[in-house]
């Protein structure tokens, strides 16, 4: 079914799903589950609460807060009164918050506790400073949806003041929806800000269904089927998760805290798992230490079965029948090694997705290898955000699969991938420089990434055009590979490349403190602090060793020369990684200017 907006998408089902569970959320006991016809309560009171308080359409709300249900049933909200959500990261700063608030416009602003709320009531009583200028804003409301309101209003307030209005707000709620078509704004959402303030990116209602609407034919979700929630949402590949489940008709289960994922992910014994390739590296990382902490034995008979697990996922990779001898030997390997694995994730995982970061072709095989296939997508903000996917019953590992039915794709010259079509956002919100510099008079979208097609139409991606280093030999080196070879390694968190216009590449890295600490212990040694174990001659010599296994893998010009070991692992708290993850290279090269310098010195 074609749907004319969002809204109207999420109360369709809701009707048809009523008594049906829409998602389920940990309390102390166990699992409570909440109903589609309860969810679609909520969001109408909510919405009702947002017209009494005066929202009309085309305002912005704002909402800072971390992933919870509470988030998508104030999302949809919003798009029912034919306001624009405008999503922020919890971990924003406040002048951060300030910045997108004032770029907006925001009117109104959701705010998940006291906490978030503080940045808010900071910015808004003395101003924020961007680029040497003080700015202020003023919103019209601020509602808390957990804990103390302070001077604002709670979100259970507001919820009670929306169902005591319904019976003269209905008739005006369901008029907005029905006015709401496919080419009107949806939301503003503002890209993380590797390099500079971020961006406010215009998606419209049919962007979304766009990429909805492609996706559900690919079949990766039943309906009933349970999704395991814990990415940001206000990063568009969670977005996406949204949108879809609510089409797809899934179960969404909310996990606690990234503190609490191994446990409510076994717990919930989801179907599908969406997350981005750091998650992934460290769920490798974990049991390729298990692999090294047990017996030979053991270490065998793992070994064993990946290298089963591999030469099935070959046959099945080149559409070959399963010779039955190998499917014997799989079986067996399921049942010795991968059952375990299996149950970790809750043992129904299906299929896991990754999108928002490029995912090593190694890390690919080995899960798919162990039995749990995990699709690779592609795409940006910009792009609503999904361009590309590999599909459950056609996929190629270490490429980001085939393109979607709502867009077309092309290469050009210089290797950037460029794309088209009706899930492309507008642009930048009052940005018409950048605007004008990505989207060409023609519609073509530039993503900013280097590309190209194989023979049967899969995509892979080569680097981020900007990220792209060269030498001062003249020698253009892409850092992600690199990276990626070094985060595999077992005792490597995070790798960042350095060696634009230098002579040579060179690395920081930091430890997995949980595996070294581990491989510390089996060698009597004790560590009082990060830094100490950072600086300890010992641990450089395994780094060492590892680093130069990943240059085996390089040309010399993309080899490691010189590394320099970080005393602490890289975080969303300290501003060296996005929200989704990803490093930010401008913030690494000025913070460990020192070290860097180091490396090239003499």
């Amino acid at each position: 079914m074609s749907y004319a907006n969002l809204a109207e998408m999420f109360f369709t089902r809701a009707r048809e799903l009523a008594a049906r569970p829409r998602y389920r959320y940990r309390v102390a006991d166990g699992w409570r589950e909440v109903t589609w016809q309860t969810m679609a309560e909520r969001v109408r009171a909510i919405a009702a609460g947002l017209l009494d308080l005066g929202v009309a359409p085309g305002d912005r709300v704002a909402l800072l807060s971390n992933t919870r249900p509470e988030w998508m049933e104030i999302d949809f909200a919003i798009l029912a009164c034919g306001a624009l959500t405008v999503p922020i990261y919890q971990s924003n700063l406040p002048a951060e918050c300030g910045y997108i608030i004032a770029n907006s416009e925001s009117s109104v602003v959701f705010v998940e506790n006291p906490k978030q709320r503080a940045k808010i009531e900071e910015v808004t009583r003395h101003g924020f400073e961007l680029d040497g200028v003080r700015q202020t804003i003023g919103v019209r409301a601020v509602i808390t949806i957990e804990g103390d309101p302070g001077a604002g209003e709670s979100l259970a307030a507001l919820v009670k003041r929306g169902r005591d209005a319904l019976g003269h707000l209905l008739g005006e709620l369901d008029a907005r929806i029905a006015d709401l078509r496919r080419d009107q704004l949806a939301t503003i959402v503002y890209t993380s800000g590797t390099t500079g303030p971020p961006k406010g990116v215009l998606q419209t209602h049919g962007n979304h269904l766009a990429t909805v609407e492609s996706l559900l034919k690919l079949g990766i979700a039943r309906e009933g089927d349970v999704d395991f929630f814990f990415l940001p949402l206000a990063h568009s590949f969670a977005r996406l998760i949204e949108y879809y489940g609510i089409a797809a008709g899934t179960i969404t289960a909310f996990a606690r805290s990234i503190d609490n994922l191994a446990e409510d992910l076994a717990g919930s014994r989801p179907h599908l798992v969406p997350a981005v390739p750091r998650i992934y590296e460290k769920l490798y990382g974990r049991i390729q230490g298990a692999r090294e902490s047990g017996g030979a034995l053991r270490r065998a008979l793992f070994d064993w079965a990946v290298g089963v697990g591999r030469a099935r996922s070959r046959h099945e990779q080149e559409g070959r029948p399963v010779p039955t001898l190998l499917q014997w030997q799989h079986g067996l390997a399921h049942r010795l090694v991968f059952s375990r694995i299996h149950q970790l994730l809750g043992g129904n995982i299906r299929y896991m997705t990754s999108g928002g970061a490029p995912l090593s072709r190694e890390i690919a095989e080995f899960f798919h290898a162990v039995g749990i296939p995990i699709l690779e997508g592609y795409g940006l903000t910009e792009t609503t955000p999904s361009l590309t996917v590999n599909q459950p019953e056609r996929f190629k590992l270490g490429t980001v699969g085939l393109p979607l039915d709502c867009c077309e794709l092309r290469i050009a010259p210089d290797g950037e991938i460029l794309a088209r079509g009706a899930n492309i956002a507008l642009g930048y919100h009052r940005r018409p420089e950048a605007t004008a510099e990505s989207w060409d008079r023609e519609g073509w979208f530039h993503t900013g990434d280097i590309g190209e097609f194989d023979a049967d139409g899969f995509l892979r991606i080569t680097d981020r055009k900007k990220d792209l280093i060269k030498t001062s030999g003249g020698k253009y080196v892409a850092p992600q590979k690199i990276e990626n070879l070094l985060k595999l390694q077992p005792h490597v968190s995070q790798a960042v490349v350095i060696g634009d216009n230098r002579k040579y590449c060179t690395a920081l890295i930091t430890l997995d403190q949980e595996e070294v600490g581990r491989w510390a212990s089996a060698q009597g040694l004790r560590f009082a602090s990060p830094e100490e174990m950072a600086a300890h001659p010992r641990v450089r010599e395994v780094i060492e060793a590892e680093v130069a296994a990943a240059n085996k893998e390089l040309a010399s010009y993309e080899s490691i020369k010189y590394f320099r070991i970080l005393p602490r692992d890289l975080s969303t708290e300290t501003g060296e990684l996005t929200p989704s993850l990803k490093v930010k290279r401008k913030v690494m090269a000025e913070r460990y200017r020192q070290q860097i310098e180091e490396m090239y010195a003499g």
